[in-house]
């Protein structure tokens, strides 16, 4: 069971209404004068019975934000209140389209209609539908939205409208049904977050789809957070978790707890009720991620169905926005609103005869301590994260990679001595945790059957590495503390692969182009044969060819005839034309016979 200690914090219902310490109340009240005097609060009319424009619990949301600082708490409050008029938020939330708003709904963590043991709402988050197919389906939807702004992008618009959601109608809902306090307004939610099945490359690409969702709570919808449980932890979660909690401010990240499989049920049940436990955790709740509300039998209990959707053969809430709207003799109203293809809806859903609210209108609320018993279970989620990593050395910025690197593959030596485990306690524990993993890698000699002694084999899948010759391919680090262990079974012992790329050759020519290269020959030979005709007719017209002849003769040496050659000339020219051809046959045929 994870080892969950007080902490002084503004855990519920410790620095909420009506529980406020001395110094909260007075700050309180000042910070009703600043909001006043600059124009962003209206106090109750105790003539006319008119409430006040914010009610205290929403208040208090932004001094325990600000640690009960009014001036800090003034700004933000400043600027929530501007953006909300800037944006429109009134009319977004009346006519959103329910199928869009539906859409966003199931990519976000989504109400089980049950509480906790205090009457804080219960949300429920699986991270693993939330895969890259599903994304790309739901972004291409987002083209095609009816609801739009030109000041803000249309997912934000759909992901506004779920924080209007939960504070405009579940958080209501759940301070008008009884609970241990209810003179406090409830003003927060619990979350379990179920990262079963998650890769670490589906983290990274979730990392702005979850950053949007908790910048928008923090600037403009603060303390409406109560913790956050975090289920089915991979085996590599230690070693992301230094660049996950950077998406997120530290007062956020104090309140997750990361939770073993062997204390997913004992902790949550610190909290929730069995039977609002989903079954899959060990509770006895029928609820899958995707489905509508199934409310619980004290919510049931108190209101009167009207205008109700069924799930599963019993009643439920409708798709889309859902507001309050006050009736008459103090009875309220769940009305559902938006649009259904560009047609305003408004229709009642359930009403509440009787609601649990505290009193707005009065004398001043007399504040009351906390027992301290109450209190004994509150921790911090700290203590069951895992060590804090080289902050220095973190680059939250750049994607791991999914393939190793000879630079990020740390040596066999360096290998041995590496570990990470999540720490469930103290710093004091973590230290000890981590010697006892460095003593676990120091491995005693191992002995055969005689008396020799070996010594402990390395570079082997013995000691978890491969053997010589093979690249460190077994553990990838992928940066921020981000280590890996992979291996091909079939590769252990052997070299490493040939993975270069061999460049690409040229695509053999085609009919055409093999027709083009045959024109061109055929035009570069005509070419030089005209051009040689032309140059051997201009040198006969212009006698350049005679002299260029006799200059050939004049270079070429003159041999001089033997006595036999030159009587045979003498020979020859006495004879008549036709006797010539006849006469040379005779010589030739006297040399053969000789």
């Amino acid at each position: 069971m994870a080892d969950l200690k007080r902490v002084e914090s503004f855990q519920y219902p410790s620095g909420h209404y009506s529980h406020l310490s001395e110094n909260q109340q007075v700050q309180l009240d000042e910070f009703k004068k600043i909001c006043e005097q600059a124009g962003y609060y209206t106090p109750p009319n105790l003539f006319s019975g008119a409430p006040a424009s914010h009610d205290d619990e929403t208040l208090l949301r932004f001094l325990r934000a600000r640690r009960f600082v009014p001036q800090e708490a003034f700004k933000q409050f400043k600027d929530t209140e501007d953006w909300r008029k800037d944006q429109g938020l009134d009319e977004l939330f009346n006519t959103i389209e329910v199928e869009e708003f539906e859409q966003t709904r199931r990519l976000y963590p989504q109400w089980l209609g049950r509480r906790d043991k205090r009457g804080i709402p219960l949300f429920l988050f699986e991270v693993a539908p939330l895969n890259s197919k599903n994304i790309s389906a739901y972004e291409k939807e987002l083209a095609k939205a009816r609801t739009t702004s030109p000041k803000a992008a249309t997912k934000n618009l759909r992901l506004f409208a779920l924080y209007e959601s939960l504070t405009r109608f579940v958080l209501p809902l759940c301070s008008a049904i009884d609970r241990k306090h209810p003179e406090t307004p409830v003003s927060q939610s619990n979350n379990i977050v179920d990262i079963s099945g998650v890769g670490l490359k589906q983290f990274w690409n979730l990392k702005n789809h979850m950053q949007d969702a908790s910048q928008l709570a923090t600037a403009h919808y603060p303390e409406t957070l109560d913790r956050i449980f975090i289920i089915g932890a991979p085996a590599f979660f230690p070693t992301v978790w230094g660049w996950i909690k950077r998406w997120f401010d530290p007062i956020t990240v104090s309140k997750i707890f990361i939770l073993s499989p062997s204390n997913v049920y004992p902790t949550l049940s610190q909290y929730i009720d069995p039977e609002n436990i989903p079954k899959k955790y060990g509770g006895e709740l029928d609820f899958e991620f995707g489905n509508m509300p199934n409310l619980e039998p004290e919510i049931e209990a108190a209101i009167q169905w009207e205008n109700p959707s069924t799930q599963k053969g019993k009643n439920t809430l409708p798709i889309g926005p859902i507001r309050w709207e006050d009736g008459e003799n103090g009875v309220i109203k769940a009305v559902a609103v938006g649009s259904e293809k560009g047609e305003p809806r408004r229709k009642t859903i359930f009403t509440i005869p009787n609601p649990v609210l505290p009193k707005v209108i009065g004398p001043a609320v007399v504040n009351t301590p906390v027992d301290e018993a109450e209190l004994a279970m509150l921790g911090v989620g700290t203590d069951t994260q895992p060590p804090d990593t080289d902050e220095n050395n973190l680059d939250i910025m750049t994607p791991p990679s999914d393939t190793p690197t000879p630079s990020a593959t740390p040596a066999p030596e360096s290998q041995a001595t590496s570990s990470t485990t999540p720490a469930t306690s103290t710093t004091a524990s973590r230290a000890e945790s981590r010697a006892d993993k460095r003593d676990e890698t120091a491995l005693p000699l191992r002995e055969g059957t005689s008396d020799t002694r070996y010594e402990q084999q390395h570079m082997t899948h013995a000691s978890g590495q491969l053997s010589d010759g093979t690249p460190h391919a077994a553990v990838n680090d992928h940066g921020h503390g981000d280590k890996t262990v992979t291996m091909e079974p079939s590769t252990v012992g052997q070299a490493p692969k040939d993975v270069s790329v061999k460049p690409e050759e040229p695509p053999a020519p085609g009919y055409i182009d093999q027709a083009k290269q045959v024109a061109a020959q055929a035009t570069a030979a005509v070419s030089s044969t005209v051009g040689t005709a032309a140059s051997t007719v201009t040198s006969l017209v212009s006698g350049s060819g005679e002299k260029s002849e006799e200059k050939a003769e004049e270079k070429t040496p003159k041999r001089v005839k033997s006595p036999e050659e030159k009587e045979l000339d003498r020979k020859i020219d006495e004879q008549d034309e036709p006797s010539v051809e006849g006469f040379l046959r005779q010589q030739n045929t006297s040399k053969v016979e000789a």
